[in-house]
């Protein structure tokens, strides 16, 4: 069983910044791609940006130039610096991981972020 658990939202003036971390937890799995998406009230769930095992990053134009993915293949952790925050930018975010050979993909909980204007 693999869990996922993400830190690090909370309330930011527009302009500021954020870090969000994920941690995969388990044993006997093999992480590929991981990833965050955000989900606004009223809103489906949308593609944030998204990182291979190797490195290659892939973002929405909402967030292009503004927000960064990283992530540690040892640790099985995946980061989201997020930078002039934007009142739009509020959601919740979550932490995704494609995992094993079947790319079953798993979420965490979600992690309430707020940028007030």
């Amino acid at each position: 069983q693999v869990r996922l658990v993400e830190s690090g939202g909370g309330l930011v003036q527009a302009g500021g910044s954020l870090r969000l971390s994920c941690a995969a937890s388990g044993s006997g799995f093999s992480i590929n791609a991981m990833g965050w998406y955000r989900q606004a009230p009223k809103k489906q769930r949308e593609l944030v940006a998204t990182i291979t095992t190797s490195g290659s990053t892939n973002y929405a134009d909402s967030v292009k130039g503004r927000f960064t993915i990283s992530r540690d293949n040892a640790q099985n952790t995946v980061d989201l610096h997020m930078s002039s925050l934007k009142p739009e930018d509020t959601a919740v975010y979550y932490c995704n991981a494609v995992i094993g050979r079947g790319n079953y993909p798993y979420w965490g909980q979600g992690t309430q972020v707020t940028v007030s204007s």
